[in-house]
């Protein structure tokens, strides 16, 4: 827990006479706070905060912000770039206990000997990593951006990639490098199963397939269509197509049935079929009533060491900085 803070206030009861959506605006507005949330969260989230993206687009919003508080409801490592870039800010999490399990796949002091048995390497690290480790980055990327901030370096350079082992592959496969990867993963991504969507795709056969690329390499090879969360989005938005089968977590699912609500969007399912597996536990630890009580009582906060931060936004500023000049 950051500086001895108290999660009890999480589980103190909102007033059943309380409107959440009303409260939590009217919170928003005499705090002055942005509220930035993750497609992945819930739909109720999604729709009451100001802002919703991928990661590249929360940290383009944090960056830019004039509030004096950011509310971000995602996981950890978001809230924790959003503080590398806005120090002087407040920024809160509705939940302190919303990690990551692609970050957790990937500690700071094993990723920073990794990178010291490298030597020259260039060092791509995912958005999804802490703060620690993008201290011992060159540059930050998210899915949106990987391949152009890859390609953005001479062919040949020494490249270390990490921690998606999944993603990294796919980059690796889509430019031609060899860059050496981490051996991480996200626990949603890897749990999709190649035999049902085989199965859903003949029951509909005229669906496409839209896969992340932090899924498995067989997942992507019987994919229509490859990208992060926001272009898997606006690739549904495009179609013509009327049915899609979407690996990736099924919650932004939410925003693609409100962008085409004449399209149907159908969940990929994961290996265990007794378990929500398709979604992010993490991601879904916030709710409603979190995020009013993060905006009533201004906790938890985000911490970041002042030396980390330091180091970390220098690879921050280098992917937004590049993303800008792509037109990203």
């Amino acid at each position: 827990m950051e500086k001895n803070q108290s999660i009890g206030y999480m589980d103190v009861p909102v007033p059943k006479d309380v409107n959440l959506k009303e409260a939590i605006d009217q919170l928003r507005k005499e705090k002055n706070a942005v509220i930035l949330a993750h497609y992945y969260q819930t739909g109720d989230i999604q729709d009451i905060a100001d802002y919703v993206g991928d990661s590249l687009a929360l940290a383009q919003w944090a960056a830019k912000t004039t509030a004096d508080i950011i509310v971000l409801c995602g996981v950890h490592f978001m809230g924790e770039t959003a503080k590398i870039l806005c120090p002087e800010k407040k920024v809160l999490v509705p939940d302190l206990n919303a990690g990551c399990s692609l970050a957790d796949s990937c500690p700071a002091e094993e990723f920073a000997q990794f990178v010291k048995a490298h030597p020259g390497h260039t060092v791509v690290s995912y958005v999804n990593t802490t703060a620690a480790v993008k201290a011992v980055t060159d540059v930050v990327v998210t899915s949106t951006n990987a391949r152009q901030i890859v390609e953005s370096f001479p062919e040949g350079t020494p490249m270390i990639f990490g921690p998606d082992r999944n993603l990294g592959n796919y980059i690796n496969s889509i430019t031609g490098r060899n860059m050496l990867l981490w051996n991480g993963a996200c626990h949603v991504h890897e749990q999709f199963s190649l035999e049902k969507i085989l199965s859903l795709k003949k029951e509909y056969p005229e669906a496409e397939v839209i896969t992340h690329p932090e899924c498995k390499r067989p997942i992507i090879e019987i994919s229509d269509f490859v990208g992060s969360t926001a272009a898997l989005l606006k690739h549904t938005i495009k179609s013509e197509k009327k049915q899609f089968i979407v690996a990736t977590e099924s919650g932004v699912i939410h925003e693609m049935r409100k962008q085409s609500p004449e399209k149907e969007f159908i969940p990929a399912p994961p290996n265990d079929s007794t378990c929500a597996c398709n979604e992010c536990n993490f991601m879904r630890l916030n709710t409603m009533e979190k995020l009013y009580n993060c905006l009533k009582y201004e906790l938890p906060e985000i911490f970041v060491d002042e030396e980390v931060q330091k180091q970390a936004i220098k690879p921050i500023r280098k992917m937004l900085e590049i993303s800008a000049q792509l037109g990203l």
